[in-house]
């Protein structure tokens, strides 16, 4: 399974996704990642966003994530209701890659 981090994207951001069933993104990546957001819905890659450092915020990056982690203390359920994506984990130690499938 080809896993790619935003942070290793290039300047072709497609291209550089061909072929990946999901794509990795820090909190602090959304606000650079719309192109790289927009490409992963068209071509099917599935998105993961680390969203521990902060609550997170409501937005139109959400439609496009499938997988959500949030801090220990956060209410994964409630998030995942109100935000409709598929998986929400709150934790404090464990990485992403431990959740995608």
């Amino acid at each position: 399974m080809k896993i790619i981090r935003f942070s290793e994207l290039g300047e072709n951001v497609r291209d550089t996704m061909a072929g990946a069933r999901w794509i990795l993104l820090d909190q602090d990546d959304i606000q650079h990642a719309l192109s790289a957001l927009m490409f992963a819905e068209l071509d099917g890659v599935l998105v993961a966003v680390d969203h521990r450092k902060s609550k997170p915020d409501d937005g139109l990056w959400r439609r496009a994530v499938h997988l959500l982690l949030v801090a220990g203390n956060e209410n994964a359920e409630e998030i995942q209701h109100r935000s409709g994506i598929t998986k929400v984990i709150s934790c404090d130690v464990s990485s992403i890659e431990e959740h995608i499938w």
